[in-house]
């Protein structure tokens, strides 16, 4: 299977739908199974693993995630946020490009042609490591944006941020300043993913 393949099939007696998908950057699989057979089918895997796979857990997930770039639905992007600002046009496939009369249609097409107001970036911050709702302001404190999430990367032992800034301060390099319990600290734009993905795909 490539990535973004599914197949459904029966593990263990269980029906699943297996995806080659992910919300960590790592190479892998989801496994959906009715609720009732989650536990066994965990127990399951992790006895034929022979100790190569192990428990983990929400906050773990959270940290690849965002060194892989990925938005969590609540926090980096809702319904109020297009897919052209959080940097998802990709989604939006050429043959709805060419229709249009999908939900939301008037707005993205026009962001697609003339760009956003806003758009999603990475950052690297110096200081505490910033949280969602963190503001982010230019050196002479103009408010420009906000964190959506935020934490210290254990891949890169470093301070990582993603959030929405003005267009125009989205390039890769601009300094900013992110406000940490009312005190300023010195960030800068960058590219995602912070870490490469590792996902597999035919060459």
């Amino acid at each position: 299977m490539y990535f973004g393949e599914f197949k459904t099939l029966d593990i263990n007696g269980f029906p699943c739908y297996l995806t080659r998908t992910g919300y960590t950057g790592e190479d892998g699989f989801e496994i959906s199974v009715p609720s009732e057979n989650a536990v066994d089918l965990a127990k399951a895997i992790l006895e034929k693993s022979e100790g190569k796979v192990r428990l983990t857990g929400l906050g773990a997930r959270d940290s690849l995630r965002l060194e892989a770039g990925l938005c969590l639905y609540g926090n980096d992007m809702e319904q109020h946020i297009t897919p052209v600002e959080a940097g998802l046009s990709w989604a939006i496939g050429k043959r709805r490009r060419a229709e249009g009369g999908f939900l939301g249609a008037d707005v993205i097409l026009k962001q697609l042609e003339e760009g956003p107001k806003i758009r999603r970036v990475g950052f690297f911050s110096s200081g505490p490591p910033p949280r969602s709702h963190s503001e982010i302001v230019t050196s002479s404190g103009e408010n420009i944006g906000e964190v959506t999430s935020g934490g210290f990367s254990p891949c890169l032992k470093k301070n990582i941020a993603m959030g929405y800034v003005k267009s125009g301060l989205h390039k890769p390099g601009t300094e900013v300043k992110i406000v940490i319990r009312g005190k300023p600290y010195d960030a800068v734009v960058t590219k995602m993913p912070f870490v490469p993905t590792k996902y597999y795909k035919p060459s």
